[in-house]
């Protein structure tokens, strides 16, 4: 995501690449940012670039005092684009499986830059930090989330390797159910910590593909030893629990979904909760 380069025009000025390849160099302070990814809009304010957040989607919600003073532009599918214009922003930022292709295509025959990204799993998060810090100058703060989500990685693995592996299902949705492919983030932030998602499939580019609808009947799910019913994008609560031990003869747990799908800074405190709750459904079991 994140490679130093050289300007054919000017050798002593670096630029950076997105998840797209695209170049970019420094913004400088003089930067207007317009997140629309939630998660990013969050690393934002964590790497201390808040003042330069001049927009955001109404999904975007934390750090949520902050944001109270940053205008909204829409979703993150339907972007206002009068008011993207109003706020004249010189940079975007945008996701590749949260914005639509053709909402950006039209955001850049007027915003001068648009950041592309793609992190599939925690790891490139630390490639995401890099391209922040070298953008917006703010290197520092950068450095220091690497290195926070170093040690969360290694605590991640301790408990991978402390623990057997744990056939898990990770519901997103009821009626229909759904479920998350192996090649989504959340899936990639469970095996960090141990857990492997069922059903065993590859989703693609396909959005339905990465997040299958499955019914009860399904052989795979024989294989399930623990489920998990996340609190977003549908909020499953306790009474959901019940309803899905009954159909899987399995135990169902809840768990908060904004820990194992946001990217970003939340990243760092995610590992250590989903770190924290593989101990702790261990120790209940004994």
């Amino acid at each position: 995501m994140h490679l130093a380069d050289r300007s054919s025009s000017d050798s002593s000025v670096a630029v950076l690449r997105d998840a797209l390849g695209a170049l970019h160099r420094p913004a400088g302070a003089d930067a207007r940012i317009v997140s629309l990814v939630p998660s990013l809009t969050e690393l934002l304010f964590e790497l201390g670039l808040g003042a330069q957040v001049v927009g955001r989607t109404g999904f975007c919600i934390h750090p949520r005092q902050a944001l109270r003073a940053v205008p909204k532009v829409g979703g993150t599918k339907d972007v206002k684009m009068d008011r993207m214009r109003e706020l004249a922003p010189t940079h975007v930022i945008v996701n590749i499986d949260e914005n639509r292709r053709d909402t950006i295509d039209e955001l850049a025959a007027f915003v001068p830059n648009i950041v592309v990204t793609h992190p599939c799993g925690p790891r490139d998060n630390l490639e995401l930090f890099d391209l922040f810090g070298g953008l917006f100058g703010c290197e520092h703060a950068a450095q220091a989330l690497e290195a926070d989500l170093r040690s969360a990685l290694d605590e991640a693995a301790a408990v991978k390797a402390a623990l057997p592996a744990e056939r898990v299902l990770y519901l997103i949705w009821r009626e229909p159910w759904m479920t998350v492919a192996r090649d989504t983030y959340v899936s990639a932030m469970l095996a960090e910590v141990g857990w492997t998602t069922l059903p065993e499939v590859q989703g693609g580019a396909s959005g339905a593909g990465r997040y299958p609808v499955f019914d009860w009947s399904a052989d795979w799910l024989g294989e399930v030893e623990r489920v998990f019913l996340s609190s977003e994008p549908y909020h499953f609560q306790l009474h959901h629990a019940d309803e899905v031990t009954a159909l899987s003869g399995r135990p169902a747990t809840l768990i908060d979904g904004e820990m194992v799908s946001w990217y970003g800074s939340r990243v760092v405190a995610g590992l250590r909760y989903l770190a924290g709750l593989r101990r702790q459904l261990v120790d209940f079991a004994r």
